[in-house]
């Protein structure tokens, strides 16, 4: 265990505060000794000074080697029995408190080690004392033994279960912030890739459609007034759309929920569907619509966008690859979920129109989200996309 230098000082001066009470102790009560055997005198006053002086030197060591600081506490207390036949209380005193620290700042194995060579200790020499004086003294030596050696044990066992609990608590306080801070970082990573699609449904759909329209407004040979104004018009409703849409997913970002801030719009959804397609037809799009929903049924939000957004993104896509083209628009509960089917023939001739491809990407991610599933491709002469989003049955219609 590496200490610091205020560590190892404090050590120090915690010694040189036992070499100064040992020595008192020495002067006052020099009777009070540990003995070896009975009727064994008081040590001189300058043995029983390099005693405590060894032992101070082993309390040097309590928290960076405290089983070297415990060996040299033993062997000065032991030293002084064989010496002197006793060894004086403060030399006992600082070998109590290095036998606290080696159970306490080592190793949960050296701690063990440390406790079973205590107990093994005090049962020797209580059979030793029981063979050599009898049963009382052995008895008062397992009872001595055991003020000497079991407090210091027993203490320092309960105070490193303590701090081992409070050691384990705080790790386990600190996965829990470290969990709470991933699920966080997951949440916000979950609302962008939300808002990347709902972005890209924005962009890609009525943005899309007003470069379009203004591209046919800018190349209509001797355009009449009233064709330039009917494009324009849909270039501004679907530019309004747009930006209520923008405005709507930025709000869900602010932080400020004050009376004053400005009312969001209600998110987009199948009851909009109207708008949609007139938006479509506007770029020329010729659609015909199959609605056999049984009812408008309660539909969670989620399911209504997703719908929503494979519409606006299947007639964009018509749109835009396949300008001037017949679509056929189909909705229906089928078996628990709302079918969607967007058919449009391809055109032979159209121009290569750009894409990043991540349009049916993103309709497929949506689908999944909420529990659906979105199928995309060509089928002869016609691409077709299907989406299937789960939804409760309206009463009265049989599954």
């Amino acid at each position: 265990m590496r200490l610091s230098g205020r560590e190892r000082g404090e050590d120090a001066f915690q010694a040189i505060g036992y070499f100064a009470v040992g020595a008192l102790l020495l002067l006052v009560l020099p009777e009070v000794t540990v003995s070896a055997r009975p009727g064994a005198g008081e040590p001189p006053l300058w043995t029983g000074l390099v005693v405590i002086a060894v032992a101070c030197l082993g309390e040097t060591q309590r928290r960076g080697r405290p089983v070297l600081g415990l060996a040299v506490a033993w062997a000065a207390v032991l030293g002084g029995m064989l010496a002197t036949g006793s060894s004086p209380l403060g030399a006992v005193l600082v070998f109590g408190d290095m036998l606290y620290c080696a159970i306490l700042f080592t190793s949960r194995r050296a701690s063990r080690a440390v406790a079973a060579t205590a107990a093994l200790v005090a049962g020797g020499l209580g059979l030793a004392s029981l063979v050599s004086d009898g049963g009382r003294a052995a008895l008062l030596t397992v009872l001595n033994l055991g003020l000497l050696l079991a407090i210091p044990v027993l203490w320092a066992q309960e105070v490193r279960r303590h701090r081992e609990a409070a050691d384990s608590e705080r790790e386990r306080t600190e996965q829990t912030r470290r969990m709470a801070e991933l699920d966080r970082v997951a949440a916000i990573t979950a609302e962008r890739t939300r808002m990347a699609r709902d972005l890209h449904d924005v962009i890609a759909g009525q943005l899309s459609a007003i470069a379009i329209q203004s591209e046919a407004a800018l190349t209509l040979p001797d355009a009449d007034p009233a064709t330039l104004r009917r494009v324009l018009a849909a270039v501004r409703r679907d530019s309004v759309a747009s930006l209520a849409e923008m405005r709507t997913m930025i709000g869900l970002l602010r932080a400020d929920d004050s009376a004053d801030a400005e009312p969001r719009t209600s998110p987009a959804g199948l009851g909009r569907l109207d708008d949609l397609l007139a938006a479509g037809r506007s770029n020329g799009l010729r659609i015909d619509v199959d609605d056999r929903r049984c009812g408008p049924g309660p539909v969670a939000a989620a399911v209504d966008l997703a719908a929503y957004r494979i519409v606006q993104e299947s007639l964009t896509n018509a749109a835009k690859h396949a300008p001037g083209c017949a679509v056929r628009l189909t909705l229906q509960h089928r078996d628990g979920e709302l079918v969607i089917e967007v058919d449009n023939d391809l055109v032979p001739d159209a121009p290569a129109a750009p894409g990043t491809g991540t349009g049916l990407v993103g309709l497929a991610e949506r689908a999944g989200a909420v529990g659906g599933t979105v199928e995309a491709g060509r089928r002869g002469r016609i691409w077709s996309v299907r989406a299937a989003l789960p939804v409760p049955v309206p009463d009265g219609v049989s599954r």
